[in-house]
């Protein structure tokens, strides 16, 4: 677990809160609601992945160890990170089918909630399963909040700031799954999620994903954002196939939460805010 703060907590009702999860880990972000002051960052990564109970048993541990976080906030945001998700064209969706979008992709059981968010954009909706005994832990401990699907939050960003005619894909790391993207004049072409375990894993669910779009990994512009960096060996295995490649740059309001994190870093978070 690491803690970073920048500054002593004050004037909390200006302050939002958000909250990032996944079965590999959490992360925990107070910020003012009207600067880029950053007042607390917290993120324990897991070494395996757990359940959405222990995922809870996690999050109350952190947060009733933690006076800053026991307080209220302006804004609340979840977002969860999970593979549970399906992307619907917005003229084909229908609320009352909502599992059946998810069904053939994805292990979901019959007591499953179902919910979904609208990327109006490009009319887009995405489908998912939040965790329900984290949305009610939140919803008594702050009282109304806002949650998300991290695919929704990095389309959102990527469809609003990244303008581009020709073929571009984005890779967004996470532990030990990342997500891949895709977009040709403006609009979306991919978008999967992929689980590994060696960079030898990623690399093929690239050039696959390139190969089934019959884009050249000579040409195509390639951006990375997430958990990855130079020194890192799935930016190794990419650089050794992949010739145009660079990292996605931040155009949230918030951009580092302390001097060590870079712009692509913690992407999903930074723009939750």
């Amino acid at each position: 677990m690491t803690l970073q703060k920048t500054n002593n907590i004050q004037n909390t009702l200006n302050n939002r809160l958000s909250v990032q999860v996944s079965l590999n880990g959490l992360s925990f972000l107070v910020s003012n609601a009207e600067s880029t002051e950053v007042f607390l960052f917290l993120e324990n990564i897991l070494d395996y992945s757990t359940t959405p109970e222990e995922l809870l048993m996690e999050i109350e541990s952190i947060i009733y160890n933690n006076e800053d976080l026991n307080t209220n906030f302006q804004e609340v945001s979840v977002v969860y990170s999970t593979p549970l998700y399906s992307l619907v064209p917005g003229s084909l969706f229908d609320e009352t089918k909502a599992s059946e979008y998810l069904k053939f992709n994805s292990k979901i059981l019959a007591n499953d909630y179902m919910a979904h968010d609208v990327l109006e954009i490009q009319d887009i909706v995405v489908v998912y399963v939040p965790f329900m005994n984290i949305n009610n832990f939140f919803f008594e401990k702050y009282g109304s909040f806002n949650y998300y699907h991290s695919t929704t939050v990095l389309l959102r960003s990527i469809l609003e700031n990244q303008k581009y005619s020709l073929p571009k894909m984005y890779l967004h790391f996470q532990k030990n799954s990342f997500d891949c993207i895709v977009l040709k004049n403006g609009e979306l072409q991919l978008c999967n999620s992929y689980a590994y375990k060696t960079p030898e894993d990623f690399i093929y669910y690239t050039l696959f994903c390139m190969e089934q779009l019959k884009l050249d990994p000579e040409n195509l512009p390639v951006l990375l954002c997430g958990e990855i960096d130079k020194e890192d060996e799935n930016y190794k295995m990419a650089y050794t196939f992949i010739r145009n490649i660079d990292f996605l740059e931040s155009n949230a309001i918030i951009t580092k939460f302390a001097s060590d994190d870079k712009s692509h870093q913690h992407f999903i978070l930074k723009n939750l805010v």
